[in-house]
């Protein structure tokens, strides 16, 4: 009887063991499935800029899990070899040299490659381009935002108090460069564009200079990000992406439009 209690001990934990690994893998992959689907709650990023963050975001997830999912998969086979069968005292070990060594290296070396992608990718998300298509000077202010085209008098500003009927349209051109100047005229304010996966300070004495590459055509809703006071919430602006035939043709229609006004005052 004693003889063949421990096959069938043995037998019973390995089955065990096979449907716990089928079961992780199941929602492993369900996970992994709905998480390629819904991009890991991130946007794609609908500028060249964000779409490398998105692409370090997808990196670092798909990293998290397999070291998450190797961690857990080590912890379930420890619990099972090494549950308590009796009331033996099991081998005591007191050190493992190499394995210390391989679990002190591994989480550096996994530090040191995510942060040099990171490196990278901040180098092109930073990156200014010398001669940009269109440069925009943004002014932020409590509560609302100046989008002056540079060598243009074309501005398209906030008009009147801050509210939702009054957000400015700034217009750019899909796939040309677009250099942003960004400025604040009294407090820190937060330049946010959620599709763009970007947002950058505008503070008092500090001119902050970025790209813009957009990808697609699109309206697209920028707010302030940063508490800047009673009408915080209400500080938000859209930028509408146009073919570049169509943003010159808005650009010139605006330019007529300043002139004539120019002439009548």
């Amino acid at each position: 009887m004693t003889g063949h209690s421990a096959p069938a001990e043995e037998t019973r934990r390995h089955r065990l063991l096979r449907r716990t690994g089928v079961a992780l893998g199941g929602v492993l992959g369900g996970l992994g499935l709905s998480a390629c689907k819904y991009d890991f709650g991130f946007y794609r990023g609908a500028t060249t800029q964000g779409h490398e963050t998105f692409r370090l975001w997808q990196g670092f997830v798909w990293a998290g899990i397999a070291v998450g999912g190797l961690t857990f998969l080590l912890i379930l086979w420890s619990v099972f070899r090494y549950r308590r069968k009796d009331d033996t005292i099991p081998k005591q070990i007191t050190h493992n040299l190499p394995l210390e060594i391989v679990y002190t290296i591994t989480p550096i070396l996994i530090v040191a490659v995510l942060f040099g992608f990171t490196v990278v990718a901040e180098n092109k998300v930073d990156y200014v381009a010398p001669d940009p298509a269109v440069k925009l000077l943004v002014t932020a202010y409590q509560w609302g935002w100046d989008f002056h085209y540079i060598g243009t008098d074309v501005t398209v500003q906030t008009s009147g108090a801050a509210f939702p009927e009054n957000i400015p349209e700034a217009v750019l051109p899909v796939g040309q460069t677009v250099e942003v100047t960004l400025v604040s005229n009294d407090v820190i304010h937060g330049f946010y564009v959620a599709k763009f996966d970007f947002s950058r300070y505008a503070q008092p004495g500090v001119v902050n200079k970025f790209d813009l590459n957009i990808r697609q055509p699109g309206v697209f809703l920028g707010r302030c990000t940063q508490l800047c006071g009673l009408y915080h919430d209400q500080m938000l602006f859209r930028i509408d992406a146009v073919s570049p035939s169509q943003f010159q043709t808005w650009l010139t229609s605006q330019e007529s439009s300043a002139a004539k006004a120019k002439v009548a005052s």
